[in-house]
């Protein structure tokens, strides 16, 4: 009997070394694997906080920029905007002291071409000034054709400065359909 009981122990302690290696083993993993899902989660927050810290920043850009992008806008014109585009450049005259209607407008079909057709009268002054009005209007304009002359009086010369009278063939460029 006496060789049974150091067998027994040592039996006893070599099952309980193999259930803690076994169980060091498995709780090891298991930490590995909360650790690595632990850094993804941690990767996905950070990246999600990235995103918003971004959203924030494109957002204030845009509140930051309105004012410019109505500027810019102004700049073009649409098809919905003719109406307000030739009411703005009768305006111009108005400012300056000529007189100017719309005589022809042409928008082609086939391309982005918008041509107004235009008179305008008054002094030579006021519609030197209506030109360079127009020029420099935040819409960009070619000018196909200007016609100025002045207008001939019958009868009598008047002490009045003579009045012009002008005709302009104005292509929009910056015209969107």
């Amino acid at each position: 009997m006496k060789n049974n009981f150091p067998k027994i122990a040592l039996a006893t302690s070599t099952i309980f070394l193999a259930f803690s290696c076994v169980s060091f083993w498995y709780f090891y993993n298991m930490i590995n694997t909360n650790e690595l899902e632990s850094q993804s989660k941690e990767n996905e927050w950070q990246n999600e906080a990235k995103r918003r810290d971004d959203i924030k920043a494109l957002d204030h850009s845009v509140k930051i920029i309105t004012e410019e992008r109505g500027l810019l806008e102004t700049h073009f014109a649409q098809r919905s905007d003719v109406v307000p585009f030739l009411d703005t450049i009768e305006k111009l005259a108005t400012k300056v002291g000529a007189i100017a209607s719309v005589t022809s407008v042409d928008i082609s079909k086939d391309s982005a071409d918008f041509y107004v057709g235009m008179t305008a009268s008054g002094t030579f002054d006021g519609l030197y000034r209506f030109l360079t009005l127009l020029e420099n209007s935040p819409y960009q304009l070619d000018f196909s054709s200007i016609s100025l002359h002045a207008e001939t009086a019958t009868g009598a010369k008047s002490s009045a400065s003579p009045k012009w009278n002008a005709t302009f063939k104005i292509k929009l460029l910056t015209f969107i359909q």
